[in-house]
């Protein structure tokens, strides 16, 4: 229990939430909503990676763009908010798991040391067990996955979300509202469909929309070098520029990202260069240099 005076819900907090007049608060929402702003006071740059098709490759461009900036030396935590689908960590190889501290805290399942992962899939004891959970459910489980984990300091939490504009990217948006949203999608118009709607959706929400990858763009060609416009090319970028946000680069198909994938290791941690690790690591740095320049950035000066 803690003082109402600081508390955001104060205005609309009714009497009978307030022990014996005491001004103290027994709204368990409320409690949540100032555990989640502890967490995210810690926490410089909140990136949230979206899409409004599935299959375009986000989880994959997620824990890549993750893995490139913890590389960088930063530190980053990804936070797996695909409730029914999560990927995270079998792309990642990830086989720790979530664990208490001495206080009984949440911890983040550790990749590296500067890399840390939350997911539904390091929860689960049986990993084809289904989640078979409603709009309500799935919502308090981001929330405390934000209230009750122990993230720590953090210069990037990277945001996994599925496909779409329901229930888990709302309920990010509605929880971090400072999050920067970084869009997905691929070449061709089927995809640019969905993404539209996406895109919209973030400029509805108000939300701060950092800049949209293409993925797949053009296969790298493994004994030639050259690429080929497998799924042709350049959609994603006439997209950003159709609605006047950034276009933070594309990756191609490489026959690496297969192996890696099946490995468990990100294409960004192989050994061998490829174009695949190249533009990830490039967009990696984009999105740092972007997240730095923001608007964020700045109310965050004027706050110290």
């Amino acid at each position: 229990m803690s003082s109402c005076s600081s508390c955001s819900s104060k205005g609309s907090c009714s009497s009978s939430t307030l022990i014996g007049g005491s001004g103290q608060c027994n709204d368990v929402f409320a409690q949540q909503d100032k555990k989640i702003a502890r967490a995210c006071s810690q926490i410089r740059y909140k990136i949230l990676v979206t899409s409004g098709k599935g299959g375009v490759g986000k989880s994959s461009v997620t824990v890549n763009i993750a893995v490139a900036l913890a590389r960088m030396g930063y530190r980053v935590g990804i936070l797996d908010v695909d409730i029914h689908g999560p990927s995270v960590p079998t792309i990642l190889g990830l086989t720790s798991a979530i664990e208490t501290d001495s206080d009984g805290a949440l911890l983040p399942a550790p990749y590296s040391t500067n890399l840390s992962v939350v997911s539904m899939d390091v929860l689960l004891k049986d990993k084809d067990q289904p989640i078979l959970w409603r709009g309500t459910k799935k919502g308090q489980a981001i929330r405390e996955f934000m209230s009750e984990v122990k993230w720590g300091a953090l210069d990037f939490l990277v945001i996994d979300s599925p496909p779409g504009t329901g229930d888990e990217p709302m309920t990010v948006l509605e929880t971090i509202p400072e999050a920067l949203s970084v869009v997905v999608t691929t070449p061709q118009e089927v995809s640019l469909c969905d993404v539209r709607k996406t895109v919209n959706f973030l400029a509805t929400a108000k939300a701060n929309t950092l800049g949209l990858i293409e993925n797949m763009s053009g296969l790298s060609c493994p004994f030639c070098h050259n690429e080929i416009p497998l799924f042709k090319k350049g959609g994603g970028k006439a997209l950003a520029e159709e609605h006047g946000i950034p276009f933070l680069g594309a990756i191609p198909i490489d026959p690496i990202s297969v192996v890696a994938g099946d490995a468990g290791t990100p294409v960004v941690m192989m050994e061998e260069e490829s174009a695949a690790k190249t533009a990830l690591t490039a967009i990696a740095g984009e999105i740092a240099r972007r997240a730095f320049d923001s608007l964020e950035a700045i109310s965050d000066i004027g706050k110290r």
